[in-house]
Order: structure tokens, then C-alpha cells, then sequence
């Protein structure tokens, strides 16, 4: 009853479930690597942050460019500053607000974005704190700049003039009339009675949109295993039947094609 499994249409059948049941397996395997990975760099990143706090500070200039490893390190850095932002639609312990950037004017002939603070409500430029005058130096947590569409940054466009959606040297370029550092700090406290805001892990090490799409690719792979093997005891139950219906004459005959022979 099984002879037929040895059919060139069935050895074809069975090579490609060998070969493609280790390949799903295998690739399985391989995207949920990816995402253990993604969730030992999010474990990682967020020690790397809460260490940091606990840090001595050094200047800036040794700590750029920054990278997975300088993210989120405590910074100093002097000069006066300059123009000041608001970057509207930012969340703090769960209430909505904005940041109160403002670009520090450095000895570098280059401008640093800090974030002095958070306030709640609506952007609002007559309720945010006018920046210290002079010469101040600034300590915080330095921070990467950041991709608009990414991790809530908002990719908004349009804003008012005095506002910006994302911190960005590409971004604020635009906005100020000298060069602006790749990167930006937030101050360790909140100048002038606003609220701090936290340093963030480095980009592309949390448990982001693309950590869980590994996770999904995982499963698709595993469940494209079952469908392999349930595909193939299907076939091969038709097949028996199919040729036990035979062996007992119960296969219908194909019908006479009707012929006509009328001549005229």
C-alpha cells in the first residue's frame, strides 16, 4: 500500500520536508537569539543607566562620540547660554508636558542642547524659566541624539516657531545660527524648579518594536514546522486512501467523452 512513497513525485514530497523542517527549525532559532539578545542589551542599558548615576562626571569632550557605551554617563561641560527651545508632546511620570531646551554655548565654538527641565501642560514659552545669565557649567546624563519616529519621538512637523520635535543635531541645525554637538545632556536636577528628566538607554538596546517583531518571526517559523508536518500526514492519508479505494474497485471510471459522428 506504501509503494507509492517511493514514486519520484513522493521522494521529491519528502526531500523537501527533511530539508525545510531543520531550515525553520533552525531560523527559529536563530530570531529568537536575536530578541534574547535585545533583552540582554535592554538589561544591560538599564544597569548601564542607574550605575551612572553614581559616577564622577568628566568633561565632555572625552566622552564623544557617544555610543552604547558613553550613553547615559554623567557629563560637565561650560559655556553660556543661548536660544532656548520647547520640545512639546514629552510624557513624565505619566503626565504630559514639554522639555525646556537650551543651547549651551561651549569655548568649542559648538552649541550643546541641554534639557534643563520638564513642565507640564502645553508648550508654553511664557511659562518656562528664563536660562542663568553668564558663565555656568552644566552636569548631566549625555544623551545620543534622537530619531524622529523612534521610540515616542515625535516626527511631527509644522511646529511653531521656539519649538522643535525632536532633539537632533540634524534637526536644530535648522533652528540656530551656529553648529550644533551630535549629542545632548539633561541635567542632573531641573534648573529653576522644573522637573529633571531622566537619562534614557542608548538607542536600539530596548525592548523596542523591532525586539518584538524578532519574537513574532520566531513564531512564524516554529508554526510553519507544524504546517510542514500536518501537510505531509494529509497527503499521506489521501494517498492511502486514494489507493485503497483502488484495491477495492471503488475509484469511479472516467466517463466517455461524447463523440460526434454525424457526417454531413
Amino acid at each position: 500500500m506504501y509503494r507509492f512513497l517511493l514514486t519520484p513525485r513522493w521522494w521529491g514530497i519528502n526531500v523537501f520536508v527533511l530539508l525545510s523542517i531543520p531550515f525553520c527549525i533552525f531560523m527559529g532559532s536563530w530570531q529568537l537569539g536575536r530578541f534574547e539578545d535585545r533583552v540582554q542589551d535592554h538589561r544591560t542599558a538599564t544597569e548601564q543607566v542607574s550605575e551612572a548615576r553614581h559616577e564622577v562626571p568628566r568633561p565632555l569632550k572625552d566622552m564623544l562620540p557617544v555610543d552604547k557605551a558613553t550613553s547615559g554617563k554623567p557629563v560637565t561641560a561650560s559655556g553660556t547660554y543661548g536660544k532656548q527651545l520647547l520640545v512639546p508632546g514629552r510624557e513624565l511620570d505619566g503626565r504630559q508636558g514639554f522639555y525646556v531646551l537650551t543651547l549651551l554655548r561651549t569655548g568649542s565654538g559648538e552649541a550643546l542642547p541641554v534639557v534643563r527641565g520638564w513642565l507640564p501642560g502645553s508648550a508654553d514659552a511664557a511659562k518656562v524659566p528664563a536660562p542663568p545669565a553668564g558663565e555656568v557649567t552644566v552636569t548631566g546624563a549625555l544623551q545620543a541624539s534622537e530619531t524622529p519616529g523612534d521610540n515616542g519621538v515625535s516626527a511631527q512637523g509644522g511646529l511653531p516657531a521656539g519649538q522643535t520635535a525632536a532633539i537632533s543635531a540634524a534637526s536644530l541645525v535648522n533652528l540656530v545660527p551656529y553648529d550644533v554637538y551630535d549629542a545632548w545632556v539633561t541635567l542632573a536636577k531641573g534648573d529653576s524648579g522644573m522637573k529633571a528628566v531622566p537619562a534614557a538607554a542608548p538607542p536600539d538596546s530596548g525592548l523596542d518594536l523591532k525586539a518584538f517583531q524578532n519574537l513574532g518571526y520566531t513564531a512564524e517559523w516554529f508554526a510553519f514546522v507544524g504546517f510542514v508536518i500536518f501537510m505531509w500526514f494529509r497527503l499521506l492519508r489521501r494517498e492511502v486512501e486514494t489507493v485503497r479505494d483502488a484495491e477495492l474497485g471503488l475509484v469511479a471510471d472516467e466517463e466517455p467523452v461524447a463523440v460526434d459522428a454525424a457526417v454531413k
